[in-house]
């Protein structure tokens, strides 16, 4: 395997992966642990050769293309990528975006168009966490949002919403590459990633929350196989965001 550049998001959700692929990482790659917008930032300027990235910046990368068969999805509800409000929906406004994940703010945008049908203004945040004034909303994803579960009046789960639109899982995102690797080198890859899961009750074990259930999210909440469904999901989600 050629020495490879690979951005690998430093969620919970995607720390199986980093098992797998820590081992082999002096000889056979570098790795950066890095949130989810600059995996994409890197796989789009070319400082690396494989990026986990958000699936609604593929478009964006030059030579694009998905090089595993594994994935950060769900089917339903994913318990970690939210709209946070104490305003019902027919009163917000105003919607916050966060700047960690492109595509969940894509998929806010979809589902204030096409399922929510309400019309408001789409804001970017400095801070992870903000005080919601009457009409506001926020979108929150990722580890940050495992402490403001039930912190708020309305809660909705952006990949439930989405199935209730599509009938579809979500891809939240997928392992792109920007440039021709060898098959011999995919293959390996995959394997590593692969190897993983042969720890997943470790890395279980090594991130236990008091107030969130890391069993059930790892488990049951998140799905890592990426298969002809969620693909189609993928190509959906691309098409219904391609203007917003």
């Amino acid at each position: 395997m050629r020495r490879l550049n690979i951005s690998v998001v430093n969620y919970l959700n995607s720390k199986v992966f980093v098992k797998g692929l820590i081992p082999h990482a002096e000889n056979d790659f570098n790795i950066s642990l890095d949130i989810p917008s600059i995996c994409a930032s890197k796989l789009i300027n070319d400082t690396v050769d494989i990026g986990l990235i958000p699936v609604g910046v593929i478009p964006e990368v030059q030579n694009a293309n998905i090089v595993s068969d594994y994935c950060i999805s769900t089917t339903g509800a994913v318990n970690s990528v939210f709209l946070f409000s104490n305003s019902p929906l027919s009163n917000l406004h105003t919607i916050y975006l966060d700047t960690h994940s492109r595509t969940s703010n894509l998929l806010c945008k979809v589902l204030s168009k096409e399922c929510w049908k309400i019309q408001v203004v789409f804001k970017p945040r400095e801070q992870n966490i903000i005080d919601l004034k009457e009409g506001e909303g926020m979108v929150l994803i990722g580890d940050r949002t495992f402490d403001q579960i039930g912190k708020y009046s309305n809660t909705f789960d952006l990949s439930e919403e989405w199935e209730k639109l599509t009938g579809l899982p979500f891809v939240f995102a997928a392992w792109v590459a920007n440039k021709e690797i060898s098959l011999t080198d995919i293959n390996l890859f995959n394997q590593f990633l692969s190897n993983g899961f042969n720890h997943l009750d470790e890395v279980i074990e090594e991130n236990k929350l008091d107030y969130f259930d890391v069993n059930d999210y790892l488990k049951n909440r998140i799905e890592y196989k990426l298969n002809d469904k969620k693909r189609t999901a993928i190509s959906l989600f691309l098409e219904k965001s391609k203007n917003l």
